[in-house]
């Protein structure tokens, strides 16, 4: 059994009634042996009429960014089954 270790950093920023999250997603890239990079984004904005509660904004910030997060990550398993699955070309 191999154990692999993906991180995923999750950064926020507060600007008045806006909070914006950043969720990276690294992950060792096989096919490139390299490092991949995926980003989501997520924003949260406070209803003026709303009490100013922070955590509640820092949650649907990061639930939104890590919805997009996994959006992407879709994506880009779908690109790589479509390059590199199917019948090896053949010998030439």
């Amino acid at each position: 059994m191999k154990a692999k270790q993906w991180t995923a950093q999750i950064s926020l920023t507060e600007d008045g009634d806006e909070t914006r999250a950043s969720a990276v997603l690294t992950t060792p890239d096989s096919c490139r042996d390299d490092t991949a990079h995926v980003v989501g984004r997520g924003v949260a904005r406070r209803n003026p009429i709303d009490r100013p509660v922070p955590e509640i904004g820092d949650e649907l910030a990061v639930s939104r960014a890590l919805g997009d997060l996994a959006v992407r990550l879709h994506d880009v398993a779908s690109d790589d089954i479509v390059d590199l699955t199917g019948p090896a070309d053949p010998p030439q």
